[in-house]
């Protein structure tokens, strides 16, 4: 069946699976999900809104119905296109490929991982580094109030001793204008 022979209207009238047939019978090759799901989008002039609200539906009609043949990684062909023994192989050819992409895929992910612990492990020995800097600081700090106290008192013991001095100077001036 050709889809652009159909009018619009009958084009929504169709179920999803049936114009999901139609464009497989069309390809004559598997396609991916998602090109699927896009086309019947385009052909029944579906909004997001109302492709979100039946998606759920179409994937299980479309593992359900025994027209339909899952060739792994997601994508889809009709099952009179494979002879019984090519089937297994098909299916059992993508999953090994997708097996040993995923292993290479979370080796490299292991990796990263790896190499992003290093540099937290490097940025804490310099936070260390920068804690003992910071340690160092705060005794100089401690040291300089000390001698800033030493300084007060010092001062404080020398103003006495000029007053001290002033008074008995100012008390000798006063005696002798009495004389």
């Amino acid at each position: 069946m050709d889809l652009n022979q159909l009018s619009k209207e009958e084009l929504q009238e169709m179920s999803m699976i049936e114009i999901a047939y139609a464009i497989l019978e069309g390809s004559k090759q598997p396609i991916s999900f998602q090109e699927m799901v896009d086309k019947i989008k385009e052909y029944q002039s579906l909004s997001d809104e109302q492709l979100r609200a039946n998606v759920g539906q179409f994937y299980t009609d479309l593992n359900i119905d025994g027209r339909f043949y899952s060739l792994g990684e997601n994508r889809w062909g009709l099952r009179a296109w494979y002879p019984v023994e090519q089937l297994e192989e098909e299916a059992t050819a993508g999953t090994k490929t997708r097996k040993k992409k995923a292993k290479k895929v979370v080796k490299e992910e292991v990796e990263d991982d790896i190499e992003e612990i290093d540099e937290h492990d490097e940025e804490d020995l310099d936070l260390d580094e920068d804690l003992d800097d910071l340690e160092d600081l705060e005794e100089d700090i401690e040291d300089l109030d000390e001698d800033l106290d030493d300084l007060d008192e010092e001062d404080e013991d020398f103003e006495e001793e000029e007053l001290t001095t002033e008074d008995d100077y100012n008390l000798d001036d006063e005696k002798e204008d009495l004389k």
